[in-house]
């Protein structure tokens, strides 16, 4: 299934805050088709090709992963083989723009969007910019946020000033939208939890969106989103960070799944998308699970001084 084309680099109507390194992502995807929470995340920037989770244990609330390779994050967080992570929440949000949009009517609205996080608490990182292949739901551009806690997502909903955004920004330009969010974990360091840090100037954000058939056996979903993260482990340095989860509010949208991946390079990008393992794991996994997926990539960019 071939789920997007990549295409040129178009003009740099993108923003990123200032991002990290490492990663991981989370599986617990069982409000949805019943399945046992599992398999949540690991480490990817600068992993050993190959690592994997050989086993977890609970200590006091706090989630451990044992590698089969030695990890080093760089930041004294890997302790006797074991991994601290945190919890983190994750937000994207898919615009479809009016097809009269003027350049000045873009920039505003991204404009406007991105630092409506310097207006609000609870957003810790964020990335949005216009997404660069056509797609069949005819989403535009895409925004990116990251939320320490479910209770931080809760109240950015409901937000007076970002609802004013949406209503004199947003809407006046836009005819559609979608978000999906789901509760992902990360190293817990500075660097990975707020996404900071040289790794994250430039790039490529990667949405993956997937809408998995109710009547899907438990285990083949298992084993499809399982093949999906060893897949982001092996690909190393060619992926900063990636994370992964179950949609916490399936009932407004039809997405039940989701992966955020940022790509050092538009490179990098393809060498994973084009790849015959992506390609075969997608045929062989996901195909007769899947009703729907969605695969969209925007470029991202320092902040410059084009910003208000």
């Amino acid at each position: 299934m071939a789920l997007c084309t990549p295409t040129l680099p178009v003009s740099p109507l993108h923003r990123s805050l200032v991002s990290i390194s490492p990663s991981g992502f989370f599986l617990s995807c069982a409000r949805f088709l019943g399945l046992r929470t599992w398999g949540r995340s690991i480490n990817v920037l600068r992993s050993p090709a190959g690592s994997r989770v050989s086993s977890k244990r609970w200590n006091s609330g706090i989630i451990y992963f044992s590698l089969s390779d030695d990890l080093d994050s760089g930041n004294g967080t890997s302790v006797d083989g074991y991994v601290k992570k945190r919890n983190i929440v994750e937000h994207i949000l898919l615009l479809r723009a009016k097809k009269n949009l003027s350049d000045a009517e873009e920039k505003d609205m991204l404009d406007y969007l991105y630092t409506s996080q310097y207006q609000m608490s609870g957003i810790i990182a964020m990335s949005l910019g216009r997404i660069e292949c056509p797609n069949l739901d005819n989403f535009t551009h895409a925004v990116y946020m990251r939320f320490q806690r479910k209770e931080d997502l809760a109240k950015f909903y409901s937000n007076s000033y970002y609802s004013r955004i949406h209503k004199e920004h947003v809407t006046p330009y836009c005819y559609g939208s979608v978000s999906v969010d789901y509760e992902s974990e990360v190293e817990d360091d500075i660097i990975p939890i707020f996404r900071r840090g040289e790794e994250f100037n430039y790039g490529v954000e990667c949405m993956l969106l997937i809408s998995i058939s109710k009547t899907a056996p438990g285990h083949a979903v298992e084993d499809a989103l399982a093949s999906l993260w060893n897949l982001t482990m092996d690909f190393g340095s060619n992926i900063v960070q990636a994370t992964q989860g179950c949609n916490l509010n399936v009932a407004d949208s039809e997405y039940t799944h989701a992966a955020v991946i940022r790509f050092p390079s538009f490179e990098a990008f393809k060498i994973f998308t084009e790849s015959p393992i992506y390609k075969d794991m997608w045929k062989l996994k996901f195909h007769a699970i899947t009703r729907k997926a969605l695969l969209l990539h925007f470029l991202v960019d320092p902040v410059g001084t084009e910003l208000m």
